[in-house]
């Protein structure tokens, strides 16, 4: 699977109530032993990070999460933007960084919510 196809399977994944169709989102894009690191939790391993999404539904019923931006890549980490949604109102912003396993599922992503800090003067 190409990366940009690996990315929005992933990003389906999400958006998937249903705990069995979300789970086979992630076996096509997610490393068996992947890592996922945000500032709300962590979750290791494919079964952790199924139970992670699927928390975010039961905390915030309703809410989805889109692409802000294209997928960059410098050959080795991937970045793309997103935003979290309740219906067309856009509740939070931020970044994701991956890396990618030797089979182009995911190993590793470190997520980010909301802008930049400004530089202390």
């Amino acid at each position: 699977m190409e990366h940009t196809e690996t990315i929005a399977t992933y990003g389906a994944a999400w958006n998937e109530l249903d705990e069995a169709k979300r789970r086979a989102l992630l076996e096509k894009s997610w490393a068996d032993d992947g890592s996922y690191q945000d500032p709300q939790g962590t979750a290791d391993g494919r079964a952790e990070l199924v139970a992670h999404i699927g928390g975010f539904h039961q905390l915030l019923p309703g809410h989805t999460i889109e692409f802000a931006s294209g997928i960059d890549s410098n050959g080795v980490t991937l970045r793309w933007a997103w935003e979290m949604r309740n219906g067309s109102d856009v509740v939070l912003e931020g970044v994701d960084f991956a890396e990618l396993a030797p089979d182009g599922r995911i190993q590793r992503i470190a997520g980010f919510f909301g802008p930049l800090p400004p530089l202390d003067a």
